[in-house]
């Protein structure tokens, strides 16, 4: 189904993370929807031991930026990565979709994230298998790789379509040669361009 040509996506920084002598950026993303508005992944809103000893982040929640919290209807985790489910808890009570394989392995394997930022008060999360059609014209696509429960949003936008990727690639140089179910899944949508957490600019197809 096509979307509707008002579908915007605007990114938002909310931390960079010390990683391998440089400062990578964690974006979310937010889908302004005729339907709705759609935020995806959360980012980080507060320090925890674990994430500064690997990381040294230097935080810019959401609660703490010019953004409006309440006007958010529906929460996509593409995965549950601490850097990307710790502001959960600011969507108590909106359902946050999340692969069912990706919150299993969240609760369940050690070291794998923060589980009390993924099960934090009033978290309310809608466990899905495989494909589903959120709204018209958006949807979510597993994308195994980064983490096996991986997911992405896909949006119609008549032509090419645009993917909100999370880390289905960390860097831009995954998605011109790719590896992964995920990546290679990605490609195959023939994408106009792809939003990712951990870059500045949307990645593109590399044009001959």
């Amino acid at each position: 189904m096509n979307a509707p040509a008002s579908i915007t996506i605007s990114p938002i920084l909310v931390a960079d993370l010390f990683v391998e002598g440089e400062r990578m950026p964690v974006y979310v993303h937010v889908i302004d929807h005729p339907n709705g508005r759609i935020l995806v992944d959360t980012g980080m809103t507060e320090l925890h031991p674990a994430v500064v000893a690997a990381f040294s982040p230097r935080l810019y929640p959401l609660s703490k930026q010019d953004f409006d919290l309440a006007g958010i209807d529906i929460v996509v985790n593409t995965h549950l990565h601490a850097d990307h489910c710790g502001g959960n808890h600011l969507f108590a009570g909106k359902p946050i979709y999340v692969q069912r394989r990706e919150l299993d392995n969240a609760r369940n394997e050690d070291d794998y994230t923060i589980r009390e930022w993924v099960d934090a008060p009033g978290v309310e999360y809608v466990p899905v298998d495989g494909e589903l059609e959120l709204l018209p014209g958006l949807r979510l696509v597993p994308a195994p790789g980064h983490t096996a429960g991986m997911q992405v949003v896909v949006v119609e936008t008549g032509g090419h379509p645009v993917v909100v990727g999370g880390d289905v690639a960390v860097w831009f140089g995954e998605l011109d040669e790719p590896q992964t179910e995920g990546q290679l899944r990605v490609r195959a949508l023939d994408p106009e361009l792809v939003w990712l957490a951990h870059e500045h600019e949307p990645w593109r197809p590399r044009t001959a």
